[in-house]
């Protein structure tokens, strides 16, 4: 039975008549926004990219990813690629206020973790 459901479904004329259709209001949140507010390899602060202080953003989030048993690469790693993420995903949704002080931040986590600003 899923065998033939998944072959209608990609069936070209089913693509055809579908193409364009919005996703039902219930699916507005999106899984990148899951991912900021579930992460599962860093507990993160509520709320912290909404900060605007650059240095509170980087120190919380060099705690989480140095407290973090989960994590799968080093702290400064995880809290960069969590900031980075944030940012790209959050897009043109990100007022330019606070796109400046996310990228301040990453500035700032470089020098919380003594890393060389490129």
């Amino acid at each position: 039975m899923r065998g033939l459901l998944l072959k209608h479904m990609l069936d070209s004329q089913f693509v055809q008549r579908h193409a364009g259709e919005k996703m039902p209001d219930s699916s507005k949140k999106k899984w990148s926004q899951d991912v900021t507010e579930h992460s599962d390899a860093l507990d993160l602060k509520q709320d912290i990219f909404r900060s605007d202080d650059p240095k509170e953003i980087a120190y919380s989030l060099k705690l989480s990813a140095e407290k973090s048993d989960r994590r799968k690469s080093s702290p400064y790693r995880s809290a960069m690629s969590m900031l980075t993420f944030y940012i790209n995903r959050a897009g043109k949704n990100l007022p330019e206020k606070q796109k400046h002080v996310l990228e301040a931040a990453k500035h700032e986590l470089r020098k919380e973790f003594n890393r060389a600003d490129a």
